[in-house]
């Protein structure tokens, strides 16, 4: 009687410890889901987080460089509609005369070359040119100007960067004789299409060039030297390694010899004058 009263309390024992076994089982088991229902919902939340991150970075990117693009395409179309609003052209050569301390130089500026003839008129007509100086003279050479850093320089400022804030398309085909006016620009490397400086002009007192010159200038450059311009060359002189290169737009056509006085000034290093020269530009009737 007593055997079976422990076996029956053994039994109820093995019992009970089997019902909590499976309870724990159960509960760890419903643990480990929820756990694992938490982790899946925090990685979900995640990637959902990194993706609305990623979108809000992308479209951050995305406002920034369509603001970076209107901002420059505005100044590109300011720039153009800079250097194309001059004024409707006329089909007709103009005159103008550069007034310095050393005299007057008349030029024409020519119909072929309407976009840098029609700016040229323009930017005088403002009266932009004025007081401004030839800042880079080169004896044999050339002399140039239009730089607007140079009004009220410093003596030893480096000039020759400034500009309107624009460029003109080339207009290539005149030669570099004696007397011509011409628009500096920017070299090859920065500048493949040879676009103008807005502003700067240089004008050419250079050498006499002798036929062999110019013949082998020809074959070098791919140009056709007429008889008359070889002619010009031999007795007027100019830059004819020059040409095909730089846009031509005019040509003095009285004070040749002012061109001589300036290029005679003394120059400091960076062939600025010693002494500043000023010019006044103004568009005349012929």
């Amino acid at each position: 009687m007593k055997k079976n009263n422990l076996l029956k309390i053994g039994l109820s024992i093995l019992s009970l410890s089997l019902c909590l076994l499976l309870f724990n089982c159960n509960k760890a088991k419903n643990a480990s889901a929820a756990m694992g229902d938490a982790v899946a919902k925090t990685a979900e939340a995640s990637k959902d987080a990194a993706g609305s991150v990623a979108d809000a970075t992308k479209n951050a990117a995305s406002n920034v460089g369509d603001a970076a693009k209107g901002a420059a395409d505005a100044v590109g179309n300011a720039a153009k509609s800079a250097a194309d609003a001059v004024m409707p052209d006329d089909g007709k050569d103009a005159y103008a005369e550069i007034v310095t301390d050393l005299g007057t130089m008349k030029i024409i500026l020519y119909k072929e070359c309407p976009k840098h003839k029609n700016n040229f008129i323009k930017l005088a007509n403002e009266g932009y040119y004025n007081d401004l100086l030839f800042h880079r003279i080169i004896k044999g050479f050339m002399i140039q100007g239009g730089d607007p850093n140079s009004k009220g320089a410093p003596a030893g400022q480096r000039l020759g960067t400034g500009g309107p804030g624009y460029k003109i398309p080339a207009e290539i085909g005149k030669y570099h004789f004696k007397g011509a006016l011409a628009a500096a620009r920017q070299g090859d490397a920065v500048n493949p299409k040879k676009e103008s400086s807005g502003s700067q002009f240089y004008i050419v007192q250079g050498r006499p060039q002798t036929k062999g010159q110019l013949d082998r200038m020809a074959q070098m450059k791919k140009i056709t030297y007429s008889a008359e311009d070889i002619e010009m060359y031999e007795k007027v002189g100019g830059t004819a390694q020059l040409d095909n290169d730089y846009s031509v737009f005019g040509q003095v056509i009285e004070g040749m010899d002012v061109i001589d006085k300036i290029a005679a000034v003394a120059t400091a290093k960076g062939d600025r004058p010693l002494k500043d020269l000023k010019m006044q530009v103004k568009i005349v009737k012929k």
